[in-house]
């Protein structure tokens, strides 16, 4: 068992592409271009998203990486209609790849910003538009996007999801059997089952309210739909529609997924995360890592929050300013050595 302490580090070699790359030549002009992007996702919707390129792409080809968002209404740039900080993780994520010579495809989900909006119709609609395995299907067609274009070495990708789309990174990764992902970064993803999740975050936060969390997760797996006399303060977490969404994100166990996968993984985790908690929430994917045969590393930047923000005093959420210098360092270095850029 791998100690439960600040800082972890699994792999003592960092992964390396699956084609030796040489290091990007040290003249290249700095500077980004960016690419608007609409592309087909699951069932009938159309996803929205941006690709950003280093501005020497326009010479040599370079990797690219697929962002995908955290739970809830978050956009591209990982805003949340929730929150009234601008977070903008997975935009300032795509920064500073780009500097690194990395390209990234960021989208909204669907039903979110530009894409596809939810359907006005039926709760059976909106179970169907809102599927898990739409969700994940969609992490698929973002990254099938990414390769088609000419700048991008599609021999030479990795996905990274945030929060509840590290889950989706952890079930999307083995459906993609065309120039599939060379490793994953899970950033903020919880390694435990999100009941589990649930009944400790709102334990914590409402007590009062943890009998009909219960009573609703109950339901949810057995019968696949929400009941319909929750409190008014569980609407946002158990959404009428959600039913089934939520049957099959109750039984994904992200430990069991990372443990199933070959591909070189980093868990990036915030010493300061109130949603996602050290070490118990990451404990899992750590043990994980430490079972595989796969190169892995977990690293858990002290003071940063869940959105890898400096938290600046212990009731703090870090939704604003910029990345921690820490983790913005093992990001980008993790991945240039994965990626050869």
């Amino acid at each position: 068992m791998i100690a439960r302490r600040a800082l972890l580090a699994l792999a003592a070699l960092a992964p390396t592409a699956a084609d030796a790359q040489q290091p990007r030549p040290r003249f290249y002009a700095k500077g980004t271009k960016q690419r608007a992007v609409r592309f087909a996702g699951s069932d009938g919707a159309t996803l929205a998203g941006t690709l950003l390129l280093p501005i020497w792409s326009e010479l040599e080809k370079v990797p690219g990486v697929v962002l995908v968002s955290g739970s809830g209404p978050t956009d591209r740039d990982g805003n949340n209609t929730l929150v009234p900080d601008r977070i903008d993780l997975l935009k300032q994520i795509a920064e500073l790849l780009a500097e690194a010579g990395i390209a990234s495809l960021r989208y909204d989900k669907r039903g979110i910003g530009a894409s596809t909006s939810k359907p006005n119709g039926s709760v059976a609609e909106l179970e169907r538009f809102f599927s898990w395995d739409n969700f994940v299907a969609d992490v698929a067609a973002a990254h099938g996007e990414l390769v088609k274009h000419d700048e991008i070495k599609a021999y030479a990708t990795a996905l990274l999801g945030h929060s509840e789309g590290g889950l989706l990174v952890l079930a999307a990764a083995p459906t993609i059997a065309k120039n599939p992902p060379h490793g994953m970064v899970l950033v903020a993803a919880p390694g435990r089952k999100l009941s589990d999740i649930l009944r400790a975050q709102i334990g914590r936060g409402a007590p009062n309210l943890l009998a009909p969390t219960d009573r609703a997760i109950a339901a949810i797996e057995a019968t696949g739909h929400v009941p319909a006399d929750l409190p008014r303060e569980l609407g946002a977490l158990f959404p009428p529609y959600a039913g089934p969404f939520l049957q099959q994100l109750l039984a994904f166990d992200p430990a069991q997924a990372l443990l199933a996968s070959r591909l070189p993984c980093l868990v990036l985790q915030g010493a300061a995360d109130r949603q996602v908690v050290p070490m118990e929430d990451v404990q899992p994917l750590i043990d994980a890592l430490g079972k595989r045969d796969a190169p892995g590393e977990a690293v858990v930047i002290p003071a940063a929050s869940h959105n890898l923000k400096v938290a600046q005093w212990p009731t703090d959420a870090g939704f604003a300013g910029p990345i921690a210098l820490a983790a913005a360092a093992k990001l980008t270095s993790w991945m240039k050595q994965l990626l050869g850029a």
